[in-house]
């Protein structure tokens, strides 16, 4: 491992979730001093399953309000920033968007605003292959025009609109990274179909699949995202304002993903198809190219590798977890 990254001061918002604590561990693991704004610091969290939330410093607040988030990057001289804070469940957002558009929307450009404010060095900023919404022609490129139009669709489409514009208007060194669907060991978040159909399964349990099963979607394992945002933050000086896709570039259906979760349980298990799921894209999928062949940098986790070890994760972790 290199040195860029030991004794960098680097703020991670969003660390007490799913992708922010990974992202946040590995920067510890490379030496980074790493800083955190929480707003409301749960019972268990992510940073207590990976065991580093001694190993980082937790600012109580939250990112809507600017003031904090001003305060916090001046005052800790934070050199990075990687943005990953979201109100990111589309059921919470269909039911009452006006606190995600806050979150995401004001969140990203009170972020934003210290950062220029403060000559922040690097902002990496995660938007979501859900800002591409529905497309005539898939997969997904980063030229792809942003058609998010249901609610969270839509504030992440305006974040990483803000982000390049802040790279354009102020000469601030952004880049954007739209995620495909990402999945791995310590997610709390039961409303997303790999752990929750992970943890039913173990339970000895039906699971129910909200959609009629054919909907497709990219997954990437979490240790590719970790590696990938490492390497976009040592390796973006000339890469302002610029987008990247994170994604297998491989579809996957509800049906099929169920299934390979089933045979790496060893269960003879079928789902209930409920269909009834709305607000939600059929088939999206991401064209990885431009990130693979600008940072040297691919997957090396094939699905079924990448569920192997997730599941062997919440089968260690079964008394950690809380539904």
């Amino acid at each position: 491992m290199n040195d860029f990254w030991k004794a960098k001061n680097v703020l991670v918002t969003g660390a007490d979730g799913f992708i922010g604590s990974w992202v946040a561990k590995g920067l510890i693991d490379a030496g980074a001093n790493v800083f955190t704004i929480v707003r409301d610091l749960k019972r268990v969290c992510s940073l207590d399953l990976l065991n580093i939330k001694d190993h980082l410093t937790i600012i109580q607040g939250d990112i809507i309000d600017y003031a904090l988030v001003e305060r916090t990057i001046n005052e800790k001289e934070i050199d990075t920033v990687y943005h990953l804070a979201a109100q990111a469940l589309v059921q919470i957002a269909n039911a009452g968007p006006l606190s995600t558009f806050k979150s995401n929307i004001e969140g990203t450009w009170n972020i934003l605003e210290a950062c220029r404010l403060h000559k922040v060095k690097r902002v990496i900023v995660a938007s979501s292959d859900k800002a591409y919404g529905v497309q005539k022609e898939l997969p997904y490129n980063e030229d792809s025009p942003l058609h998010g139009l249901y609610p969270y669709d839509a504030s992440k489409a305006c974040a990483d609109i803000l982000t390049r514009s802040y790279a354009t208007s102020f000469n601030l060194n952004t880049v954007v990274t739209r995620n495909a669907n990402t999945y791995g060991p310590a997610d709390l978040n039961f409303s997303r179909i790999i752990p929750d159909a992970i943890v039913t399964l173990l339970e000895n349990k039906e699971f129910v699949i909200r959609s009629d099963g054919t909907p497709e979607r990219d997954y990437i394992y979490i240790k590719d995202v970790v590696s990938a945002y490492l390497k976009i933050g040592e390796n973006m000086e000339d890469k302002k304002g610029q987008a990247y896709n994170f994604g297998s570039g491989i579809p996957t259906s509800v049906k099929e993903l169920f299934a390979t979760i089933a045979k790496v349980l060893g269960k003879d298990a079928q789902p209930k198809i409920e269909g009834k799921a709305s607000n939600e894209i059929d088939r999206q999928f991401l064209d990885i190219t431009k990130v693979t062949s600008t940072f040297d940098w691919k997957p090396e986790f094939t699905l079924e590798q990448g569920l192997k070890e997730t599941v062997e994760w919440y089968q260690n972790n079964k008394e950690r977890l809380t539904r």
